[in-house]
């Protein structure tokens, strides 16, 4: 399974000290099938631990995933900041989602990477 993380991701993720390692091992365990929610339209939520909290109080996650093929990492919000996502920015990571997991060839991906629009972490 090929791992990204978008650009935008990767800032907010920077910001909250979520290293690669993390996401890797989060990647892992979403395509054991161990997430809190299935969104619809590859859309999916997981928790990460944030350091001193666990996961219960630590990150939400918001991720496009095919089982064993993609999964790219695309919102992050700590718990504490606020609840859930809405459901207008549900559809959009629903119509994002079918762009990243349905539209993207392989040479997509690659132009993707090289404009920096997401970077891959993993295979």
């Amino acid at each position: 399974m090929r791992i990204f993380k978008t650009k935008s991701f990767t800032r907010l993720a920077d910001k909250e000290g979520i290293t690669n390692p993390e996401l890797l091992d989060a990647a892992a365990e979403v395509n054991r099938g161990e997430y809190e929610a299935d969104l619809g339209g590859g859309v999916f939520k997981k928790r990460l631990a944030r350091a001193g909290a666990g996961k219960a109080g630590g990150y939400r996650v918001i991720l496009f995933f095919r089982k064993n093929e993609r999964l790219f990492f695309a919102y992050v919000f700590a718990k504490s900041d606020r609840a859930n996502i809405s459901p207008k920015e549900k559809r959009t990571y629903k119509e994002s989602a079918g762009l990243y997991l349905d539209g993207l060839t392989d040479e997509g991906l690659r132009a993707f990477i090289q404009e920096g629009r997401i970077e891959e972490i993993g295979q």
